[in-house]
């Protein structure tokens, strides 16, 4: 069986592994492990990369693999990664790091403002890959005294990894970059026992490129789902289709819970979110509100049947704005650990928003601010994306 390539990311790879990665330690870990392992060739794409302990702790993992000759191919948001000190540049190009910068503000050949790499995805030798919603910051990892945000992401081994190597070198954007040796990439997943086997596909939201494949993933999620569907996801502003289809799935009879930040990076979409608790509410969705720690996951589950998690939130700047890269999986084992996961974490960790504390807790001046604040956000979005222009 031949390799899945890019052009084929809609279609779903057969040979591969998979393994639920939270955020924190138990990422950070599983990432500085493929950096050391790597040994042709490692792209990271991330939207948020700092100037601070963890940023420097996978600089230096980074610095290691470009030392053993190993290809290293960083690419991160040139609005949000602005934060890279001269010095961390400086040793990762000294170290032969290939280092770029997405559409840096107002040096972009085509410009648009809320045009933003939103990935996080790391590939080593086109085989093992991480996709989640996880930056390169302190914020994201486990700190003395100050535990992470709450996150996830999906590890692969697998072909599916092989179509992210080349969704990440046709990004860089170079043609003239070096093939990686594929022998022991086909070799690898033929040996993966036919039970072990998980059905994995890339997917990925550009509008500019005319790219909204998550986009139909969700739709398919709110379409398709017969019996329940749990949606966690740190600024759930979902559009007015997306609200029907929702609508509709709670008429058909299906179970249908949101988990959601308690307390937020971005307050003002915290505030626009929970304008729409009442909505929620009168359509009898579930809705909990983490109380850990900031909730940072952007994943669904549907019918124990197939998850996506990745970069994209239910909102209109994840479907007409920004870059976005998934993960849709479909296996019943799988979907299954993650249900129950996200059970454990809705009842050991969350609050449960009922018609009764919510009113108790809003009164109209408190309403009134939601609204603003719901509708300064979709204005926003409009300011900015008023002028992009499908290529």
């Amino acid at each position: 069986m031949s390799l899945g390539r890019p052009d084929s990311s809609a279609a779903y790879t057969i040979r591969n592994r998979v393994q639920f990665v939270y955020g924190g330690k138990d990422y950070f870990n599983t990432l500085l492990e493929l950096i050391c392992n790597a040994k042709q060739c490692i792209h990271l794409q991330f939207y948020i990369y700092e100037n601070d302990e963890t940023g420097w702790q996978v600089a230096h993992a980074l610095i290691e693999a470009a030392r053993r000759k190993v290809d290293v191919f960083l690419q991160v948001d040139g609005y949000a990664s602005q934060g890279m000190s001269k010095k961390m540049i400086a040793e990762l190009k000294a170290a032969g790091v290939n280092l770029k910068w997405f559409e840096p503000l107002f040096r972009s050949k085509h410009f648009y403002f809320g045009r933003r790499l939103h990935h996080k995805v790391v590939v080593a030798d086109g085989l093992y890959s991480l996709v989640g919603g996880v930056n390169i910051c302190n914020r994201y990892n486990d700190m003395p005294g100050e535990p992470a945000w709450l996150d996830t992401a999906l590890y692969c081994e697998g072909e599916a990894s092989f179509v992210l190597h080349h969704i990440c070198r046709d990004m860089w954007g170079d043609k003239n970059l070096s093939t990686i040796d594929t022998s022991h990439i086909e070799t690898f997943c033929d040996n993966i026992p036919e039970d072990e086997q998980i059905m994995v596909r890339a997917r990925r939201n550009d509008w500019v490129n005319r790219k909204n494949q998550i986009w139909k993933t969700y739709y398919d999620i709110f379409s398709k789902a017969e019996k329940n569907i749990t949606v966690m996801c740190s600024y759930f502003l979902p559009g007015r289709l997306f609200r029907k289809k929702i609508s509709q799935a709670v008429k058909r009879g299906v179970h249908v819970k949101v988990i959601l930040a308690g307390r937020s990076d971005i307050m003002m979409a915290k505030h626009a979110e929970r304008y729409l608790y009442d909505w929620l509410l009168r359509n009898k969705i579930e809705v909990y509100e983490y109380q850990e720690t900031v909730l940072h996951a952007k994943l669904a589950v549907y019918d124990a049947r197939k998850v996506t998690i990745g970069s994209y939130n239910v909102n209109n700047i994840s479907a007409y704005a920004s870059l976005e890269l998934n993960m849709d999986i479909e296996n019943h084992s799988f979907a299954e650990y993650v249900v129950n996961e996200l059970e454990k974490i809705s009842t050991e960790h969350c609050k449960l928003i009922t018609k009764e504390n919510y009113t108790s807790s809003t009164n109209i001046f408190r309403r009134i601010w939601q609204r603003f604040c719901y509708s300064f956000i979709n204005n926003v979005l409009n300011l900015f994306t008023f002028y992009f222009r499908q290529e």
